[in-house]
């Protein structure tokens, strides 16, 4: 089976009530089609509220949802998932995602991969997937249900973190990558390398970083809550770098991780 992870998306993290309602809103009104949420980000209800209102309707629309660790045993994966869709006001995600390893490995992969298959085959979600694994995890991912039930692994890949190992071995088995944090929390916005390459093309720093990740091959989902940048960030897509842009991008990469969470985070690659 073929999947396709659409290159560009509105992510929702750290979003809340009303800021997360109004971002999907604007993000829907500009033209954004892909929307990516997760249970532990607290904002479901919200994100299903502002597809509602926005009149978009269901089959133009691609959404992703990510499971919370709490869920990953094999009676509770679904029951989970069943609750997000009543929340976010549809019958199947897009795309539904292991969103961390295990914790102390309390649920193996084998059985929370098993359980998620299962959720795809009662068609509540049309591709699935995992999101901060590792080489090693992935390994044991594909081993449970095959490379190609696996449609991306969802990661931190920014210019400062560029994380070649995993996604070289991601594309070896047919699994999309999809880059979260691609603008490091803005920092890589302010790095004169990033700044000169935008000034050349015209183009915003982060209209840069998007494009040198969707040009790599990865999808990005950046999140905003000021309506101009969702707009400009749109425009990533038609930025095209030359090949002395991207190597000077990828000349950035200093292992920069942002997202290690104690207790939550594996041994990364």
């Amino acid at each position: 089976m073929t999947y396709r992870i659409p290159a560009f998306g509105l992510g929702t993290f750290r979003l809340q009530g009303q800021a997360a309602i109004d971002s999907v809103t604007n993000g829907l009104e500009l033209g954004y089609r892909v929307i990516d949420t997760a249970q532990i980000y607290g904002n479901e209800a919200e994100v299903g509220q502002a597809i509602a209102d926005s009149g978009v309707t269901r089959q133009d629309l691609f959404i992703t949802t990510k499971i919370w660790i709490d869920h990953y045993a094999q009676d509770k994966l679904i029951p989970s998932l069943r609750d997000s869709l009543a929340k976010l006001r549809t019958d199947h995600v897009d795309l539904a995602l292991i969103h961390w390893p295990s914790p102390g490995n309390a649920v193996p992969v084998a059985e929370f991969m098993a359980a998620l298959r299962d959720a795809k085959r009662q068609g509540l979600a049309t591709q699935i997937g995992v999101s901060n694994f590792t080489i090693g995890l992935m390994q044991q991912a594909i081993a449970a249900v095959g490379a190609s039930e696996i449609a991306t692994n969802q990661i931190e890949l920014h210019p400062y973190l560029q994380n070649r190992k995993v996604a070289d071995f991601a594309k070896s088995q047919g699994i999309a990558i999809t880059s979260y944090m691609t603008l490091a929390y803005g920092k890589v916005l302010h790095d004169p390398v990033i700044q000169a390459i935008a000034q050349v093309h015209a183009a915003t720093p982060a209209q840069v970083v998007l494009a040198w990740a969707m040009q790599l091959g990865y999808a990005v989902i950046p999140s905003s809550t000021q309506r101009a940048n969702l707009q400009t960030n749109l425009l990533a897509q038609q930025l095209v770098l030359g090949a002395s842009d991207m190597a000077q991008i990828a000349a950035l990469d200093r292992g920069g991780r942002l997202t290690n969470p104690e207790g939550l985070a594996p041994a990364w690659d």
